[in-house]
This record gives structure tokens, sequence and C-alpha cells, in this order.
């Protein structure tokens, strides 16, 4: 069963309850509850002890008002009476989680023992503990906590936002209240620098001020204030698409709610809300000029008013998460799972052993190419000595492979010393990896240079043509190396699998590409022997053939698209081969392996593209009583 390789995380909010269930695979699923990702927290106590959650309390409210809680996340000392009986509020908060329990199992098909549990930032261990022990009363396996912006600030990063090691940025939770957390990057995650809440700054200030607008003489009873807020709620949602929406008034008539109204009521919420994130960021001791990012989050950050009023009173200029009800469990789900002050270290995959020996197949390539070069080159007399004819298309082909080689083994390097916490090297986990990278880079460089004197000694000519076809075309890959190396210093992110494993070059495009040239080359010299002219021709048709199967693996991932592609292209250098031009089709090799470099660089690291299990979801309604 997925069950027991399934993670749960739990976003329970003073006003909403959101959920998400992750899968091994990358995955995820919003939990929903009647049909939206976004439980109301609001308990009812009935009659016969029994707890009413989500909608249906709401919906009881107005028949049974006195029994209604709106907001059961209470201080831990807090008790609550319901018809002169004292109710603890872990227990329903745990009516609650119980219920997102019960979801969790249906959907996952058996229980769920990875479980994590959003808490804000400002909560010290008594809280901490509580929400603990309403979890245990749910029926959750032992939950392991993570903070509210640190999973906010998780979740951007997986999401593919770029930020580097050392960058400041500033979490605003705007709920029922709204709390505002300042954290910097580090090498071993997120730190919380400083965390402020205010619950008179969020959407319960916003629901008060537009009750006092429709009804400003007040004195409305009980049941019929919750069936007002719901309308209220129900209105500002409807006014997404609409200019205005009649909103029904218990006792008395409808009253038409218009934007205006809505931006009237709550701009002084918005207003405080401002002012406490710039407290925020007095209280965390930083240059307001150098914060990165002010990510909104929360079910009232989807008003479009937040951000112009957030940008005027702070000078900061704020960006609403995607689904920003769901973004902190979201992120949470896919944190390291450790409990809130331990340090989420991410680590280095150690590579494996077939990618430690598949290292050595653009290395032997590399030799036995240049070697190959070296001693069957065509002589032809001259005035005063022998000459050569070479093939400087396999000379470059050599000094590629050559420096792919040392990239691979130089990371393979970094990436085992970084996933050895007693290494004893005074360096971080990215410092390492790029010092593998910049070490591999210059002996590459070294290497081809290698190849360039000692086969101009050998064959006895001029060094400048061996560095021409040894240096120039390895210069795009050096490039590319490195700004792979000042990545990876600053730690601005890992590529899926570590960094060997993104610099694994495809083995079989190594092996055809080198069979291809070196039966174009036996091809060469000998193509006057006697009753070899058609023997010859077949070796070197199909050596251009396997050179451009070779570019075509580069280049294309899945093999039947790689079938589709490979032939025509396979076809086309094999009748383009030939004495004079085994320079142009070794280029067209060395241009794919770059576009491959280029490729990965885009994809892996300056560009993710979301994948379809992060979708979008659509915004829920709010509870209708």
């Amino acid at each position: 069963m997925r069950a027991g390789q399934a993670r749960l995380a739990i976003d329970c909010g003073s006003a909403t309850t959101t959920a998400v269930l992750a899968w091994p695979d990358g995955s995820w699923s919003p939990l929903l509850f009647d049909g939206e990702p976004a439980l109301p927290s609001a308990v009812l106590v009935a009659g016969d002890g029994s707890v009413v959650t989500g909608q249906r309390a709401w919906q009881a409210a107005t028949a049974d008002p006195q029994r209604f809680i709106p907001r059961p996340r209470l201080s831990v000392d807090e008790q609550v009476s319901v018809a002169d009986v004292q109710v603890a509020p872990a227990d329903l908060v745990a009516a609650t989680l119980r219920r997102v329990v019960d979801e969790a199992h249906r959907m996952a098909g058996g229980p769920v023992e990875d479980v994590r549990l959003v808490v804000p930032a400002g909560w010290g261990p008594r809280r901490r503990t509580w929400l603990r022990q309403a979890a245990h009363r749910a029926g959750l396996a032992q939950p392991r906590l993570v903070e509210a912006p640190v999973a906010v600030a998780s979740d951007a990063l997986a999401s593919g936002v770029q930020l580097p090691v050392g960058s400041v940025v500033v979490v605003c939770d705007l709920g029922a209240g709204v709390e505002v957390s300042v954290l910097r990057r580090g090498p071993a995650g997120f730190e919380v620098l400083s965390t402020l809440a205010d619950p008179d700054a969020g959407g319960d200030a916003i629901d008060a001020a537009l009750t006092a607008t429709v009804l400003p003489d007040g004195g409305v009873p009980a049941a019929d204030g919750w069936a007002l807020t719901a309308s209220l709620r129900t209105a500002k949602h409807a006014l997404v698409g609409h200019a205005a929406v009649a909103v029904p008034v218990p006792s008395g008539p409808a009253v038409v709610l218009n934007h205006l109204m809505v931006e009237q009521a709550a701009r002084p919420a918005l207003v405080r809300a401002a002012g406490l994130v710039r407290n925020a960021v007095d209280a965390a001791e930083v240059d307001p000029a150098t914060i990165a990012a002010l990510w909104c989050v929360g079910g009232t950050a989807q008003m479009p008013l937040v951000a112009d009023v957030l940008a005027a009173e702070t000078g900061l200029r704020p960006t609403l998460v995607p689904d920003p009800l769901v973004a902190a469990a979201r992120g949470a789900v896919d944190a390291g799972g450790l409990d809130t002050g331990q340090a989420a270290v991410v680590a280095e995959p150690v590579p494996s052993v077939w990618r430690a020996v598949a290292i050595g197949v653009p290395g032997f390539a590399s030799l036995a190419l240049v070697s190959h070069a070296l001693f069957t080159p065509t002589w032809h007399s001259g005035l005063m000595r022998e000459w050569a004819f070479m093939n400087w298309g396999e000379v470059a082909m050599a000094s590629v492979f050559a420096v792919i080689a040392c990239l691979a083994a130089g990371t393979v390097l970094g990436s085992t010393l970084a996933a050895r916490t007693d290494s004893g090297v005074p360096l971080s986990a990215g410092a390492q990896v790029a010092t593998g990278i910049l070490t591999s880079a210059w002996l590459g460089v070294a290497v081809v240079g290698m190849y360039a004197v000692v086969g101009s000694q050998y064959i006895g000519t001029e060094l400048g043509a061996f560095l021409r076809w040894t240096m120039v075309p390895v210069v795009p890959m050096l490039v590319v190396a490195m700004v792979l190396a000042l990545i990876a210093f600053r730690q601005w992110r890992t590529p899926k699998g570590g960094w060997s494993d993104f610099l694994a070059f495809p083995v079989t495009s190594v092996v055809t590409a080198t069979v291809g040239m070196m039966l174009v080359q036996w091809s060469l010299p000998a193509t006057y022997a006697p009753g070899m002219e058609v023997w010859l021709g077949v070796a070197q048709r199909v050596g251009g053939l396997l050179i451009g199967v070779g570019v075509i693996t580069a280049l294309v991932s899945g093999w039947w698209l790689r079938l589709v592609m490979g032939v025509p292209f396979a076809i086309l250098t094999a009748t383009l081969v030939g004495r004079y031009n085994t320079g142009t089709v070794a280029g067209l090799y060395i241009v794919a392996a770059t576009v491959w470099w280029l490729g990965r660089l885009w994809t892996r690291i300056l560009y993710t593209a979301p994948t379809q299990s992060r979708r979008s979801l659509p915004l829920p309604g709010p509870p209708h009583p």
C-alpha cells in the first residue's frame, strides 16, 4: 500500500485548517473537505457532547449559537465553557484533526505514519507540546513540527524561486490574524530572525469592520451575527467577479456590498499589518534595502488591496505565493521532517558505484581517440621532410571527452566529501562541490594541453595547430563549469539527484561517437589500398552514421524520439563525412555536447517548470451557514 510511504502535513490555523498528502515520487494532493481545500477550524459542541466540525459547525451555529466556537485554537491555559460545561481546547482542535486524519486515511488507503504539523514561529515549548497532545488525541502518529514561515520559504524554493544563501526574506501570514517573520537563508536551512503577531490586523478585523459598515447601529443577536459573518465572507469572494453583491441581513433588508466598501473596511487592518512588517524588520536588525522578498500567504492575502497597501507602507514589493492557502502545508510536507530547531541539512547524495564506473568511459574514449589520431596520420612527402595529414576532428573530440571525464570525476569526489559529515574539511558542502568542479575543470585544461604538446612533438609540427583543435572546442564547457561552480558555492540550488548525476554525460553517446570517429579515421589513411575501396567506403559511412547517432543521443532523451530524429540525421552525417571534412562532423558533435551542457544548466538549475503535481488550487469559498 502507498499509505506507509505517504507523508501528511497539516496547517491547523485559527480560521481554517489545510492539509497536504505527498508521495515518494514528489507528487502531492490537497485534502478536500466538502469539495474545498480549506476546512473551517470552527467547531460546535452538540448537546450530547459530540463535536461538529467545518461547514456543518457554521450551519449549526445559527440554531445553537451558544455552543459555537469559531476559534478553538486558544492559549494553553484558556478553557471554553459550553452550556456551563468546561471543555478543553485541545479536545476541540483534536476533533478537527481527527477529521483530517479520516480523510487522509481514505485517500492514502490506510494509516499515514509520517505526519508534520505546521506551527507559528512565535509559539513556545508549552504551546507546541499542547498541539502535540491534541494530535495524539486525534489518533495521529507522533508529529514533527515545522514552523510556518520556514515551510512557506521551503515551498518557494521547491517551486523554483532563486534565493542565494545569506538572503533575507519576510513572510507575512495574513489569516484570521497576522504573523510576520523575518528569515535568513543559511547553508543548513532557514533561520528565523524575528517574528511578531497581531490578532487584530487580519481577516477577523476586516469582517468586524464590514459588519459595522453594514449594521452601524450594532445590536445583532448572536445567531444572526454568525449568519451575517458567513454572508459577508461569501460576498467578499463573490466580489472577485462582480462589481457589487447583495448581502442578506438577518432581521432586515439586504445590503449592497461593493469593492469600495470592502477596501474602506480592510484598509485600517492592512495598514496595521504593514506596520507589523516594519516592526519585524526592525526587530531582526536588518537593512530593509537588503530584503530579497516579501512573501504573502494566507486567505486574506488573496485580497488585491493587500499588495497595494504593503507596497505603499513598507517600501517592499509583496509577492503572493502560489496557492497561498496550502503553501505552508505543502512546504512542510516537502521539508526534511525535522523538529523545529534542528538543522535541515541538505545532503549531497553519494554517487553510486555505477556512476563512478561510468566516468571511465569518456576518459578511455579520449585516450583511444587521441592515440588513434597520433598513430594513424596520413604521411606525405615534402621538399624538406615528410608532413602528416591529421584528423583534427578526432583530436577535438578527444579533448572534449577528456574535459567531460575530468568534470565527472571531480564532481564525484566533491560530492563524496560533501556527503561525509566526518570529513574534517572546514568547508560547506556547496564549497566542496564547487572546489571539485573547479579543480576538475583545470585538470581537463591540463590534460588537453598535454595532448597538444605531446602531439606536436610526436608529429613534428607547430604547437599552434594542436592548441586550436584541443583548447577551442572545450571553452564553452569550461565557461559552463565556472557558472556551475558559482551556483554550487552559493548554494542557490542543488540539482535533483546531486551534482554527480547532473554532470553525467550520456555514455551511449560517447561510445557511438568514439567508435564512429575511429572507423572514419581507419578508412582515411588507406583510401588507395588495392581491393579495400569498398570496405573502406562502408567503414567511412558507418562511422559517419554512428557519429550522427551520438549527436542525437546527446541532444534528445527518450528512445522513440531518438529513433525518429536520429535516422535522418545519421544518414546526413554518413553522407557528409569525408577525407577533408572530419573537423566539420566533429564540430557537429561538439556543438551537440555544448548544447547538452547548456540544456542541463537551464532546465535543472536556472529554470524549473512547475510540475503538474504543483498545480494551482481553486479558491475556496467561505462557510455557508
